[in-house]
């Protein structure tokens, strides 16, 4: 696998046969999981794989964590290979892949129960607010979850916008929401869950409502 300078971090220099991969805690505050794209602390258990850079082979680091939901077969081929006995600095109280196994099946339940936006939902409490206009969104009222692009420097995120039925149509003004008004009742009916389908009419009757007035 070929890659850029930028993708391949805190190289082993001078290093002749370097393996394929390494388990250590993390030297420095410095490097960045390749998974997460989240700062690793120093002295965080992460895996190194070795990769061919432009100048070089390198390793891309991940924590270990984030390796096991994302990459488990790796983090297996390391484990084979006691990839913590070639490390510099042999780390303590390495998980168990039985342990990490867990964090994988864990990570494969939260994104199959993940919901698919657009849906429509109860809402539990009282607590939250509509996005768009900002009112309290009353306890057992219904309210929409649109898909609203949300920016991280440079990478973009669809994340759930709550709003009032009657919001809809000025929240689907917005630029960053993605939610199209055509396919919303198509969309509702197929992804909402835990809410009877006449409720979901009754919001989208709202949505035509605010739609026609507006």
């Amino acid at each position: 696998m070929n890659t850029s300078m930028g993708d391949v971090s805190e190289k082993n220099e001078g290093a002749i046969e370097q393996p394929r991969y390494v388990i250590e805690p993390a030297r420095s505050g410095a490097s960045k999981c390749k998974t997460c794209r989240h700062k690793i602390a120093k002295e965080a258990l992460r895996l190194g794989i070795l990769v061919d850079g432009f100048y070089g082979p390198g390793y891309m680091w991940h924590h270990i964590e984030c390796a096991a939901q994302r990459m488990f077969e790796q983090v297996e081929e390391a484990y084979e290979m006691e990839a913590w006995k070639v490390a510099k600095s042999p780390p303590e109280g390495v998980p168990s892949l039985e342990e990490l196994r867990t964090v994988k099946a864990k990570a494969e339940d939260r994104r199959r129960q993940k919901r698919t936006l657009p849906y429509a939902e109860v809402a539990p409490s009282g607590r939250s607010r509509c996005k768009k206009c900002g009112e309290p969104i009353e306890k057992g009222s219904v309210r929409v979850a649109l898909a609203k692009e949300v920016r991280f420097g440079g990478q973009a995120r669809v994340g759930p916008m709550n709003v009032h039925p009657r919001c809809v149509p000025a929240a689907l003004e917005e630029e960053e929401v993605v939610t199209e008004l055509e396919s919303l009742r198509d969309e509702l009916l197929s992804n909402s869950r835990d809410i009877d389908t006449a409720r979901i009419e009754q919001a989208v009757s709202a949505i035509d409502r605010a739609q026609s007035s507006s």
